[in-house]
């Protein structure tokens, strides 16, 4: 049993440690959000459609940075530390945002403008590359015994934190702000204060102390070099891991960076509906999470991971074609909250599950570079895909597909990873 002391300790690293990743989604979230003045500020077109599109896959750019940051970066936090890695992440994302905030608009400063929020975004997708495996990792070396699932779902309950401060901030900007002024530069504020935080979560993790799991490994990979020999040689159990990841960072993306997009442009929803359905999922995602973190603890990891992708199957598609019969904010909420369970319960055992089955010496760089192709191949991209899919099947619930399709390939990165005696015996962290 912990004394108070150290029970206050475990706590206070937790809150210190998901402050970054806090903000990584923060910087994520508000560009999906604005990402249609986003479009019209720097990817102008006499297409709406076209402008929007521009923008999608920028914010998707991002992610294909990923896997470079999860292996350089990550190498880099297995050879010098959890708390320094961590560090060096958020002063990446700081600048990536900072360039996006105050980048001039097309019409001020023509090709340069989309060009500089490219490089911003490419900047913000190196970091967050490792940010989130770092957090994930420590924080599975600190649980007690037993706990493992708990904790390392508060590295996606904090994520959930940032979704329900950006759709209050959005509600807020859009109750004092104009239509007008919000598309000509109102848009940028959340940006700016996303700028503002940084010094204080930087404060917050200069506090930390590094891991004793880390303290207390034999090896280190000397250089990235190594590191990717030593990936390369598991290169299955990433695979595994990246197919698991699939599943859960669609849903994710689909349940709050795309939802005032699509309730917008294929609902016909005002921006302030959209922002508080976004609100109340943040809510429900940092609700689940945890529980489902606890579940995983007391059955396993396997049977959440096997149960979830099957129910999504199911009722991705029947539930989507009845919210766009007739479309309304009740049933987007019901819909959206339904998904919100879903990704709480399946993403609460798969976090856990990827820490435990990657190899000690570099199980950062594994358990992110697993996350980035899974986001850079399918997440990140699930709002150009959804808006692409209704464009082309003039059907609405067409998103439901693409999300089926992610619940596909996570049920199978689930079987394939029982024929893995590391994923079978659910390593101690060691």
């Amino acid at each position: 049993m912990l004394t108070s002391k150290e029970r206050w300790n475990k706590i206070n690293a937790v809150i210190r440690v998901a402050s970054g990743n806090f903000l990584e989604m923060y910087d994520f979230i508000v560009y999906g959000y604005y990402a249609v003045y986003i479009g019209k500020a720097f990817f102008p077109s006499h297409s709406e459609f076209a402008s929007l599109m521009l923008s999608l896959v920028t914010f998707g750019a991002g992610f294909l940075m990923r896997p470079l940051g999860a292996i350089v970066l990550g190498a880099y936090i297995d050879r010098k530390g959890r708390r320094d890695g961590l560090i060096v992440t958020l002063g990446l994302m700081a600048i990536g945002t900072l360039t996006i905030a105050l980048t001039p608009s097309y019409a001020a400063i023509g090709i340069l403008a989309p060009l500089i929020v490219v490089i911003g975004r490419l900047l913000q997708g190196l970091s967050a590359g490792v940010e989130l495996g770092g957090v994930s990792v420590y924080l599975a070396e600190i649980a007690t015994a037993g706990n493992r699932g708990f904790y390392c779902s508060w590295q996606s309950a904090s994520q959930q934190l940032a979704v329900v401060f950006t759709a209050l901030l959005g509600v807020a900007i859009g109750a004092v702000i104009t239509p007008e002024n919000l598309a000509a530069w109102g848009w940028r504020i959340p940006l700016v204060i996303g700028c503002l935080i940084i010094p204080i979560i930087l404060w917050l993790r200069r506090s930390l102390e590094e891991t004793e799991a880390f303290r207390k490994m034999r090896h280190h990979p000397r250089k990235a070099s190594e590191a990717i020999r030593i990936l390369a040689a598991n290169w299955q159990l990433v695979l595994i891991g990246m197919m698991l990841v699939v599943m859960t960072t669609t849903t994710f993306y689909l349940i709050t960076a795309y939802t005032p997009t699509f309730a917008s442009q294929a609902l016909h929803l005002s921006q302030q509906q959209s922002l508080l359905v976004t609100l109340c999922v943040g809510l429900s995602n940092f609700l689940w999470l945890p529980i489902g973190g606890w579940i995983s603890d007391r059955t396993g990891r396997r049977p959440p991971l096997l149960l979830i992708p099957a129910l999504t199957l199911l009722t991705a598609y029947p539930a989507m074609s009845w919210l766009v019969a007739e479309p309304n904010l009740p049933k987007l909420l019901m819909v959206l909250l339904w998904f919100s369970f879903l990704f709480g319960i399946y993403n609460g055992a798969m976090v856990p599950f990827l820490t435990e089955i990657m190899p000690a010496e570099v199980r950062t760089a594994g358990f992110s570079l697993a996350y980035s192709l899974a986001t850079a191949i399918f997440g990140g991209f699930t709002p150009a895909v959804s808006t692409y899919l209704i464009e082309v099947t003039k059907n609405k619930a067409a998103p439901a597909l693409w999300l089926s399709t992610a619940a596909i390939v996570g049920l199978t990165g689930t079987l394939l990873s029982g024929h893995s005696e590391k994923a079978r015996s659910e390593l101690a962290l060691t």
